[in-house]
């Protein structure tokens, strides 16, 4: 215990530490004042503006800002979507993958391009070298530029004052890309391959089996289909594997930007938990430490440049208690383990507790606390890497991560999405405390009026109404619940997650569903899509009209909102929102679950 706690401390204490000088580093990458570290790198900017003809002077309104980044990322899925459907033809393959199914390269383009990463494939048997590199790892840097991109241009909403624009998306992404994303990842990059993540783009490696491992399974034909015998049943035949093809790849130059950018997707179908991804404790803790940084750091940038840094100390408050609280409930759940396994006789004088928990679907390397912080922080932010299988956690210590998706991932959140996010839920907040004292809302010196509050409704309501409604169609649809393989509250859960882990942009999943499937690929292709770019339109739109109102001075009547009680009104309303709006499902899924397995004598 005493360790376990040791260990999360270690981890809030290091990230709570680089909070301020990584958002003192990006603020001076915003304001163009670019540190010496890396201003070796202008002239590749202006290269790049340049050939792009784009002003870099010039900036935009909050429509064409918003149009912008729409046409950028449907560049995007274009791109990834031709690199797949035509991987067979190109270079870099030498495994000679062939092209990848309309339906999975569609919902496979979306899904990276909104920063979701969510994965109904499997990398190593699927993805040639050229689609993970130049398809999936771009989009890893594009999708979390694309991400910061929109915090800041929402942070000078607030900031300015009887503005018509917003900054310039071209240059807020371009920053974002060559002077925050691309430096870190390359130095995270060098100290994973030291830690033994591979990268390389060798052919896949054969290794002998000391010991051969035999199985029965159904013959199947040259069309793939089952053969039978005369009466009818299926022939079987025994398989015996004498050799073990181990993949390899350019593993660490994608595992780096996979946690910083929040992005999650995974070289290999065991994400974080294969060893080449992530082979030791230390290698696990920079992961983790990635996958909060920029979240943490933006907070302070937030309040640099508003003017007063204890609005970005309040909201990273608010982020760290909302975490901590989560990481507890998760932590003691899977420290209990599961009392059926005493039910079942295991051991009829130990308990679950005494006995280590449950480990199942966990690697040893990491055990109960270390799998437990990893999918805590995981879905906290919409990254979705996993080193633990969540469908095997229990059923609170699966809640936490299926709820923790649903508030929106504003718990640190994605790199910019959360920041924005808790900003609206920041003006929902004004705007409650408003109409208990009768006074018009008013956050960072700026009225919160009507078309504010319609715009962060819309951000609010959309995603429930489309994770609600795409579980009903699946559950309703003989298509949807086709793929689900465990009955009961689980099979509802795995659903709920699918769709929760879609528009929230997370990418992780409970994976009990087989989810590689025309129906599955495109319900979610569209989850994803919409949970990003429904969003991100209204919170520019919010951008918009917050820069175009005047600066009204703090008054005697005027709440302050980086007080302690501001940050508790803060998490109230994130709790409160959530609560009113997914607490029938997951009593449905894996509260109902909770209790049969509790009930069990």
């Amino acid at each position: 215990m005493i360790n376990g706690l040791l260990q999360i401390a270690l981890y809030l204490g290091v990230l709570l530490a680089l909070a301020k000088p990584m958002g003192a580093y990006m603020l001076r990458v915003y304001e163009g004042k670019l540190p010496a570290v890396v201003r070796w790198l202008a002239p590749a900017e202006n290269l790049f503006y340049r050939l792009c003809g784009v002003d870099s002077k010039q900036e935009m309104r909050w429509t064409r800002y918003a149009l912008a980044a729409l046409w950028f990322s449907l560049l995007g899925v274009l791109v990834v979507y031709g690199l797949q459907r035509l991987q067979d033809l190109l270079p870099l393959n030498p495994q000679g993958f062939g092209a990848v199914t309309p339906d999975s390269s569609f919902n496979t383009a979306l899904s990276f391009v909104t920063n979701t990463n969510w994965q109904g494939y499997v990398g190593e048997t699927t993805m040639s070298y050229l689609t993970q590199m130049a398809g999936l790892a771009v989009q890893n840097f594009f999708s979390a530029a694309t991400g910061m991109a929109v915090a800041i241009a929402l942070i000078r909403g607030f900031a300015r004052h009887t503005s018509e624009t917003i900054g310039s998306f071209w240059v807020d992404m371009t920053r974002s890309t060559l002077y925050v994303l691309l430096p870190i990842s390359t130095v995270l990059a060098l100290v994973l391959v030291s830690q033994g993540v591979v990268q390389n783009f060798s052919a896949y490696e054969k290794a002998t089996l000391t010991e051969s491992v035999s199985y029965d399974q159904p013959k199947l034909d040259d069309s793939g289909n089952q053969v039978k015998d005369a009466a009818g049943n299926a022939v079987i035949e025994k398989v015996v594997v004498t050799e073990q093809t181990i993949a390899m790849g350019p593993v660490a130059s994608q595992e780096a930007i996979k946690q910083l950018g929040t992005n999650g997707g995974g070289f290999f179908n065991a994400n974080s938990a294969h060893p080449f991804e992530n082979p030791t404790p230390f290698a696990n803790f920079l992961a983790m430490l990635a996958i909060f940084i920029i979240p943490a750091g933006l907070c302070y940038t937030f309040g640099r440049m508003v003017g007063d840094t204890r609005q970005g100390w309040a909201i990273l408050a608010s982020m760290t208690i909302l975490f901590v609280g989560f990481l507890a409930v998760a932590e003691y759940a899977e420290q209990q383990g599961n009392p059926a396994f005493t039910a079942l006789g295991v051991d009829q004088n130990v308990s679950a507790t005494q006995s280590g928990g449950n480990m199942e679907g966990k690697e040893t390397r990491f055990g109960i606390v270390n799998s437990a912080l990893f999918a805590t922080i995981t879905t906290a932010a919409s990254c979705g890497a996993v080193n633990s299988m969540h469908d095997s956690f229990t059923p609170l210590g699966g809640l936490v991560p299926l709820a923790q998706i649903q508030l929106g991932e504003v718990v640190f959140g994605g790199v910019g999405s959360g920041l924005y996010g808790m900003l609206v839920y920041a003006v929902i907040a004004v705007f409650l405390a408003g109409l208990m004292i009768g006074r018009t809302p008013e956050y960072l010196g700026k009225k919160i009026e009507a078309f504010d509050i319609k715009m962060a409704s819309l951000i609010i309501l959309l995603p429930p109404l489309i994770i609600l409604g795409g579980t009903a169609l699946a559950v309703m649809l003989d298509v949807g619940r086709s793929s689900i393989y465990n009955p009961g509250a689980h099979g509802f859960s795995e659903v709920l997650y699918a769709f929760s882990s879609a528009v929230g942009n997370n990418g992780s999943a409970f994976a009990g569903i087989s989810a590689n499937t025309p129906f599955y690929n495109t319900a979610l292709g569209f989850s994803v899509w919409a949970g990003r770019f429904w969003l991100i339109i209204p919170v520019l739109a919010l951008a918009g009209s917050l820069a175009a109102k005047k600066r009204i001075p703090a008054s005697v009547g005027s709440m302050g909102t980086h007080t302690p009680l501001f940050v508790w009104l803060l998490i109230g309303t994130v709790l409160l929102v959530g609560a009113l709006t997914f607490v029938p499902a997951l009593a449905l899924g894996p509260v109902i679950e909770h209790l049969n397995m509790t009930s069990v004598h």
